[in-house]
């Protein structure tokens, strides 16, 4: 799945895709300034975007389109960025790797309270990114190919059915734990929670 397949037609006219770009910046603004997902309506989103409801709906089904499409962006950029920074520093071996990309995630995440809001929840609310757009950035999608590519090559990690399973539950668990993570009130209960992460993270695909 690609963030196109959260838009109801691909646009091809440069004000067709103006049109999409004010629908996806108006919505991570009004995430990023803290409105939960359940807040939002599409035509909140239309008149956040200067753009009518009916050119919205043009290329967007519904508002769980936007969300899923905001969310896939996010994982390209983040991806593009990890991929970059591993060639700058690539660590030294695969439990050190592994932390290298935790970190580099909750970066991403405190610096995109966009993304955050979707993928955990603004407080008070829930997440909203659908199942099969979580799978398209996680168990099955481009990061998890990265990830396995560099344990592979670098590491020499034999990827078996085992290691499959191991990483599909390390990618539900550390899910799960970074929200907790980002529920944490100051920063020091953030980077506890992060720090024990990459342990259970670690033993879970490693048995370290």
């Amino acid at each position: 799945m690609s963030t196109s397949q959260s838009i109801r037609r691909t646009p091809v006219q440069g004000r067709s895709q103006e049109t999409v770009q004010k629908v996806l910046a108006a919505t991570a603004g009004l995430l990023a300034g803290g409105q939960p997902v359940e807040l939002l309506t599409t035509a909140g989103i239309a008149a956040a975007a200067q753009v009518s409801v009916g050119a919205l709906y043009r290329f967007f089904p519904d508002k769980q389109a936007i969300v899923d499409a905001i969310a896939l962006s996010h994982m390209e950029t983040f991806q593009e960025a990890l991929a970059g920074r591993m060639m700058l520093a690539f660590p030294a071996d695969p439990a050190a790797f592994l932390g290298a990309i935790l970190d580099a995630f909750v970066e991403y995440l405190a610096a995109h309270p966009d993304f955050r809001t979707v993928a955990f929840g603004a407080p008070g609310g829930g997440r909203h990114v659908s199942r099969s757009t979580r799978d398209a950035y996680a168990g099955s999608g481009e990061v998890s190919e990265m990830v396995r590519g560099f344990l592979t090559e670098a590491y020499g990690v034999e990827i078996t059915a085992a290691f499959e399973l191991r990483l599909r539950l390390a990618i539900e668990i550390g899910d799960r734990l970074l929200a907790c993570a980002f529920e944490q009130a100051d920063p020091g209960g953030r980077a506890a929670v992060v720090g024990e992460a990459k342990r259970i993270l670690v033993a879970t695909l490693f048995g370290g």
